[in-house]
């Protein structure tokens, strides 16, 4: 333990990357929980997409990167938000909205590689690092910004957990007992989309569904109790997280969102194997079955988290 803390100390890049890569994953384990208990998956792989766009977009227009990342995907949640029944973006929404934010990728794309901007190695190596990730490139500045929205998404989620489970769990119940559920909605959208643009950074706008989802889906099938999920889908996470670091530290070879995503796939593999023996063997007991596909119907996680 102490030769690992030695070698994040000894270099500054390594501090950035662990500090900002523990925040980003703790708030995408959160909020990728509730992406795989709401069933909006689906959402999350095109906010990867939306993310890339926004920022050909902010490379293009020649502004800040990260104004494209957050602005994009924010205005995108918004978007899924008004268009979606209940403010819950049903496939047809998400897939119409897909096809056409592909459509300004391709139009900013073409603007980026034709302007000024576009045509240095510089440029090229962003539009790369958008796409694939570039945590171990942070500087000390933006792993701050990193952390402080991340810490930022995982308080409101928190704050928010109890009244948004139960009105996925059961809406019509929450909300004939006063609960907000279309502007919860709404704000688990546009937590979402920060989520996004913040993870793009760290795994790149093409492997971002895999931090949120990997998780997620290893602890939904490890309980079925949503509040000990929620927390066990971040601790995955952020164990991902340090592992693929190291790796890509100690392996130069290996990118490292390959590393993070490959422990991540490995441990949702893991829990996938694991959980079906069980089913096959006729293993029963609380808490040691897999989670079904969806949490129960009933109030009860709620009052014993």
């Amino acid at each position: 333990m102490t030769t690992a803390a030695f070698f994040v100390l000894a270099h500054p890049f390594l501090t950035s990357a662990f500090g900002a890569g523990t925040a980003i994953a703790v708030a995408s384990g959160l909020v990728g929980y509730v992406v795989v208990l709401r069933g909006q998956v689906f959402a999350g792989d095109a906010l990867s997409h939306v993310a890339f766009t926004g920022a050909l977009a902010a490379l293009a227009f020649g502004v800040d990167l990260r104004l494209g990342l957050y602005g994009g995907c924010v205005a995108f949640a918004l978007l899924l938000a008004v268009l979606g029944r209940r403010s819950e973006a049903d496939d047809t929404v998400v897939g119409s909205v897909f096809a056409w934010v592909l459509g300004l990728g391709a139009l900013f794309l073409s603007l980026f590689t034709t302007s000024s901007s576009g045509t240095g190695g510089s440029g090229g190596t962003t539009g790369v690092s958008v796409l694939f990730g570039s945590i171990l490139g942070l500087s000390g500045s933006q792993a701050r910004t990193d952390v402080v929205v991340s810490a930022a998404v995982a308080v409101v989620l928190v704050a928010v957990a109890r009244p948004l489970v139960f009105a996925t769990l059961d809406p019509a119940v929450a909300r004939s007992r006063g609960v907000p559920v279309r502007a919860l909605s709404t704000a688990f959208l546009v937590l979402l989309g920060v989520t996004a643009g913040v993870a793009t950074q760290a795994v790149g706008a093409l492997l971002l569904l895999g931090l949120l989802a990997a998780p997620a889906g290893a602890a939904h099938r490890l309980t079925a109790r949503p509040f000990r999920a929620l927390w066990l889908s971040a601790g995955i996470a952020v164990g991902s997280m340090w592992a693929g670091l190291t790796v890509a530290y100690l392996v130069p070879s290996v990118p490292p969102s390959f590393g993070i995503l490959g422990v991540a796939t490995a441990v949702y593999l893991s829990t996938f194997a694991w959980t079906s023996r069980r089913r096959r063997h006729g293993a029963t007991g609380a808490g040691g079955g897999a989670a079904p596909d969806r949490a129960g119907p009933s109030v009860s996680p709620l009052v014993t988290p």
